[in-house]
């Protein structure tokens, strides 16, 4: 019996009077309600509507199981001394007031319920394929993002967690699922890689506000194997060039966005490239895509290959931005050869180069040409020192008729055989007028022109000019002992 006595309810221990509730539409609430031990055994209920003219929507007698009517679901935790009512498929013909209560002779303890339901257009349905991935996204108020969300499996009238998140703000990960929460955004995104049939099935994206209620987004995951496509293909490109890629895709898909992304370890799609035009070029960048939507192919071209690029996925997305990963594309890229080797090597069959062993082998090609370098000069030291003393030593042959001679500090200008008598009066510079002649180990004495075979030899006034001369002519050796100057 429905009878208001609020100074009764405020009472009971653990029980709220009312509280606010906020769904969205396609979605739906569970909302926990708490009663005191003494109605453990009580029938419990949810109704719409005031209190007086308040609707059942659910009632069960049923203890610490599920029972399920239409869209409503009751369970009661005698244990806990709570019972849970979860709506599934929310529409605003939802909102308004609502009681959860215990039956009672006399008097029902309950709890006030204001639901709002807000319209939302979320995607029920997602298609994945088999051996590949996908990513689901739910959209969330921002005055949810400190709230912890969860996602869970629908499974005989229970809803199996299968990931939740962390106030860390990367990726995490359980096994085959992941997941991210992205505050700033109010995006959360479901990850969920290898997909097999048996991940099929009715799942909620749980957005947990107080201990009171939570709100949830329902999809329906299908995974199908098909035909059309294949799981993964393998492609070689040299490092640095560029490789093609062609995909097939599912004709469901035909009118859908297709893209091309890079995987990178947390990050699902490192580098995206999509398309969504028939027969239409995407810009151009480092991925090209085309696709003929005729044939229900995805060409497309990678530049700039590098080892680090080597994981790319070809997929296709729906309007609510969720991505079906259907095929792999493996990229083996080709280094060049080593130097030291002559073998080129992959950057997935072949080891990198041992460190150890390759500096040793440069240390010894330097100690190699440090030796080549120090031999060459000491060569070439060798054969100027030789030139350098070739020209010290007297030469047999004597200079020619006419020659220049110099000497540290002194230009002797030309020395002309003349066979003429000494001037008795030189005009210029020094004259020397009297020569001894140096032959073997006596020495003669030149006084007159005949014997002389120079007869003058001019000299810059310089005050070191030495006083003794070597005189070269012809065959002939002449060395003059002594050398007087005259003065003018």
């Amino acid at each position: 019996m429905k009878i208001i006595l609020t100074f009764t309810l405020l009472m009971i221990p653990g029980v709220v009077s009312s509280m606010r509730v906020t769904g969205y539409s396609g979605g739906g609430v569970m909302i926990t309600c708490g009663y005191d031990e003494a109605y453990r055994g009580n029938e419990k209920y949810f109704c719409k509507g005031q209190w007086s003219t308040c609707t059942d929507q659910i009632k069960t007698e049923e203890k610490n199981k599920w029972v399920q009517k239409d869209r409503f679901s009751l369970y009661d935790d005698t244990t806990s001394g709570v019972f849970t009512v979860t709506i599934r498929d929310l529409s605003e013909r939802d909102s308004g007031t609502h009681y959860c209560g215990t039956e009672n002779f006399g008097l029902d303890p309950n709890t006030k319920v204001d639901l709002k339901v807000i319209t939302d257009q979320q995607n029920r349905s997602v298609r994945g394929y088999s051996g590949g991935n996908i990513i689901i996204n739910f959209k969330y108020e921002k005055k949810h993002k400190n709230h912890e969300k969860y996602v869970c499996k629908s499974a005989a009238d229970q809803c199996f967690t299968v990931i939740n998140t962390n106030r860390a703000a990367e990726w995490k990960h359980d096994r085959r699922f992941s997941v991210h929460d992205d505050r700033s955004a109010g995006l959360l995104r479901l990850f969920i890689r290898e997909l097999n049939e048996n991940d099929s099935g009715e799942y909620n994206i749980t957005v947990k506000v107080s201990e009171e209620y939570s709100f949830f987004s329902e999809f329906n995951l299908n995974i199908r194997d098909d035909d059309c496509c294949v799981k993964s293909i393998s492609l070689s490109a040299a490092a640095g060039g560029s490789v093609n890629i062609s995909c097939k895709y599912p004709q469901s898909h035909r009118s859908d966005v297709k893209f091309l992304c890079w995987r990178s370890g947390d990050d699902l799609c490192a580098e995206e490239t999509s398309v969504n035009q028939s027969r239409r070029w995407s810009p151009e960048g480092k991925i090209q895509l085309y696709d003929d939507r005729e044939e229900q192919l995805l060409t497309g071209s990678i530049s700039h290959v590098t080892e680090q690029h080597s994981e790319y996925w070809c997929g296709v997305q729906s309007d609510r931005g969720h991505k079906s990963f259907i095929t792999r594309v493996l990229i083996r890229v080709t280094v060049q050869s080593s130097p030291f080797t002559g073998v080129s090597r992959t950057s997935t069959s072949l080891p990198s180069l041992n460190t150890s062993s390759g500096s040793s082998l440069i240390i010894v090609l330097v100690l190699v040409l440090l030796v080549l370098i120090i031999a060459g000069l000491s060569l070439l030291f060798l054969c100027k020192k030789h030139q350098s003393r070739g020209g010290d030593s007297p030469s047999q042959t004597g200079p020619r008729e006419h020659e220049v001679v110099s000497y540290t500090g002194c230009d002797y200008e030309e020395i002309k055989d003349t066979h003429k008598q000494l001037p008795t009066n030189p005009s210029s510079n020094c004259v020397y007028a009297t020569v001894q002649k140096a032959t073997g180990d006596s020495q003669c004495c030149i006084t007159s022109a005949e014997d002389l075979n120079y007869a003058v030899v001019n000299f810059h006034k310089e005050s070191d000019c030495p006083d003794s001369v070597s005189i070269r002519n012809n065959q002939d050796y002449s060395e003059y002992a002594a050398v007087s100057h005259l003065t003018a």
